[in-house]
């Protein structure tokens, strides 16, 4: 497979991670990693682009929600949604640094849509939240 491949294949799984697909982008990154066959900083590059434009996706069903909620591929239920909320209201935009966790963190990427977080601001804290996974990977996996 071409390099080109390669990353678009990590970019894609990395995007749809954070969207209602369940996928696992850490272990695609930590693979590639493993395999040493690519460079880390543009691996990890391509998982963060595709993973914080994936969490715009989010933002972005956020900010219409009330069109969305109801259908089967919308990626949180309401129980989720209230407890984001909560935690959203409680914290602030702080909490879009927990952004990278799972179960958590691509409801608080929808709530923050919902209470019309700018897009800056959300686009800044969760690329350091998801960046820092990524980055936290690369030392697990390779020790640098």
């Amino acid at each position: 497979m071409s390099d080109l491949g390669v990353y678009a294949g990590l970019f894609s799984i990395a995007f749809a991670a954070a969207t209602v697909l369940p996928m696992q982008s850490e272990a695609a990154l930590a693979g590639l990693l493993l395999s040493d066959a690519y460079s880390p900083a543009v691996l990890i590059g391509v998982a963060s682009v595709g993973n914080v434009l994936g969490s715009i996706v989010n933002w972005l069903l956020g900010r219409g929600i009330d069109r969305f909620r109801d259908r089967k591929w919308f990626p949180a239920s309401q129980a989720q949604l209230d407890r984001a909320a909560s935690w959203y209201q409680r914290y602030g935009k702080w909490t879009l640094l927990l952004s990278w966790a799972p179960i958590i963190g691509d409801p608080l990427t929808v709530i923050a849509g919902v209470l019309r977080e700018p897009l800056l601001s959300f686009v800044i804290l969760v690329a350091i939240a998801k960046t820092g996974r990524y980055l936290a990977i690369l030392a697990l996996t390779t020790g640098l």
